[in-house]
């Protein structure tokens, strides 16, 4: 068999804000992280000629260009980087599924259950062609995360009963911030219930197998109005908060709270599951350590146990520092683009998949959908 790094792959990437200068970064580190197929960062795509050439030039993407179906239809490119505003998603997947590009998308992976629908569908359809696709809920790949994921499926928690988890930054708490697309429903779908309620949506199924029958959710927006750049207001048409309650398979439950108006809050994702057995607990902000409560523990020597998560036999590490050394948010992203890859090697299906994104979608708008109608209990839609 081919060595991995004898094989290559050109990627384009579509978009070239904040969370296409963390892709960039990912696709720059990854040969050097993992063996893998080689990466060749062909193109970039922005609106602005000058400032998408400019980028591309700090970047390290060889060609820019201003139109995305310029990339899709370049028979040169072999995998599509979608880090575009949700409102674009499913026209630039679904085309470039269509003409044999393996895609990647960043989440939430569409802005409705139609879009969301119909990305699946073209992603089956590609697969059945070899064609792979994934959407980048990168906090799956926090070591310490995989390593949670592993202790729950081992037991070590026991049934899980209950899990609270909260997304909470504060980025939005000054009310004179001027608006930009995140603010506005028709280019982003949602506001914090997309933006960063669909990383906590994304966790409690994958780290515990739990579905989600039935939500309950409230919605609330604090600052109407923003200033647009021109010395007017603009209109918020987004959540700036929402709340949720969450049913879930085998009779546990989950709390939801995320939110971008919490002041000295500045990236807290937090977790913390309960079992019959023990509890374990996370916070982004301390990426690098898990702890563990475990109820089988001698009575006189109960407490949560923090485990440092940065040994080489724990996920990804061995490609990194040496044994105590610590890694940071930026290395998700390429341990999702080192999993993609291997899974477009291999042929194997990748994760997170489309199906999932499209789960997730289903939860969200069963909470706006909560929200909307007297906060009812509401069942996701398939």
């Amino acid at each position: 068999m081919a060595d991995s790094q004898e094989k290559e792959f050109r990627v384009g990437m579509i978009g070239y804000g904040f969370m296409g200068r963390a892709h960039s970064q990912a696709w720059r580190n990854v040969n050097a992280a993992f063996r893998t197929p080689r990466i060749h960062m062909e193109s970039i795509v922005g609106r602005d000629a000058t400032a998408v050439a400019r980028v591309a030039s700090e970047l390290g993407w060889n060609k820019s260009h201003t139109d995305w179906r310029e990339v899709v239809a370049d028979p040169a490119i072999d995998i599509i980087d979608i880090c575009t505003p949700g409102d674009s998603h499913a026209d630039i997947a679904i085309a470039a599924l269509e003409a044999g590009k393996h895609v990647i998308v960043e989440k939430p992976l569409a802005n409705s259950m139609d879009e969301s629908r119909a990305m699946v569908a073209a992603a089956a359809a590609a697969q059945s062609r070899g064609i792979m696709s994934a959407v980048n809920f990168n906090y799956r790949r926090v070591p310490a995360l995989m390593l949670a994921k592993q202790l729950i499926a081992d037991g070590r928690v026991g049934d899980v009963l209950h899990i609270r988890g909260a997304y909470l930054q504060d980025w939005l708490s000054d009310p004179s911030l001027p608006m930009s697309w995140r603010l506005q429903k028709e280019r982003a779908g949602t506001g914090v219930l997309g933006d960063l309620g669909a990383h906590v949506v994304d966790l409690m199924r994958h780290l515990t197998g739990k579905s989600v029958d039935g939500v309950t959710g409230h919605l609330r927006t604090f600052t109407h109005q923003r200033p647009d750049g021109t010395g007017k207001l603009g209109t918020v048409t987004v959540d700036d908060a929402a709340l949720a309650t969450l049913a879930l398979s085998g009779g546990a439950v989950a709390n939801l709270d995320v939110t971008r108006n919490a002041p000295g809050k500045k990236n807290e994702l937090s977790l913390s599951i309960y079992g019959t057995r023990g509890s374990i607990s996370f916070n982004l902000e301390n990426l690098n350590e898990l702890w563990l409560f475990d109820r089988e523990d001698p009575s006189g020597e109960q407490g949560y146990r923090r485990i440092l998560v940065t040994e080489s036999q724990h996920p990804y590490l061995a490609a990194w520092w040496p044994d105590g050394h610590i890694i940071g948010w930026e290395h998700t992203f390429t341990h999702q683009f080192y999993e993609f890859l291997m899974s477009i090697e291999s042929g194997t299906p990748a994760s997170p998949s489309f199906s999932d994104g499209h789960d997730v979608q289903a939860v969200l708008e069963a909470i706006a959908s909560s929200a909307a109608n007297g906060h009812k209990l509401t069942t996701p839609e398939n």
